[in-house]
C-alpha cells in the first residue's frame, strides 16, 4: 500500500494568490482615500491662512485709522460731521430735500 498522499499545493497557492491581491488592493483603496483626505486637509488650512492673514491686515488697517484719530482731531471732527451728521453748538444746519426716486 502507499503512504499518504500529499495533497497538491496548486489551489493553495492560487487562494494564496487571490488573498494577496484582495488585501493589496485594500490597503491601495485606503491609501488613496487617506491621500485624498490629507490633500483635502492641506487645501482646507490654506483656506483658514488666508483667512488669517486677511483678518491681520483688516486689524492693521483698524488700528492705523484709531491712531490717526487719535492723534488728528480735525479728521476726527470731520468724520463725526459727515458720518454722524453731528454739529458744533451755534453752528447753522441747512437740510436740502432730496430728490425723490
Amino acid at each position: 500500500m502507499q503512504a499518504a498522499t500529499i495533497a497538491d499545493p496548486r489551489p493553495f497557492r492560487s487562494l494564496l494568490a487571490v488573498a494577496v491581491t484582495v488585501l493589496l488592493l485594500l490597503l491601495g483603496a485606503a491609501g488613496f482615500k487617506g491621500y485624498r483626505d490629507l490633500d483635502a486637509a492641506r487645501q482646507h488650512e490654506r483656506e483658514l491662512k488666508a483667512q488669517i492673514d486677511a483678518t491681520l491686515e483688516r486689524i492693521q488697517a483698524l488700528e492705523r485709522r484709531v491712531q490717526r484719530l487719535d492723534k488728528d482731531p480735525a479728521l476726527l471732527e470731520r468724520l463725526a460731521r459727515e458720518e454722524l451728521w453731528m454739529a458744533r453748538p451755534g453752528d447753522v444746519v441747512i437740510v436740502l430735500p432730496t430728490a425723490a426716486h
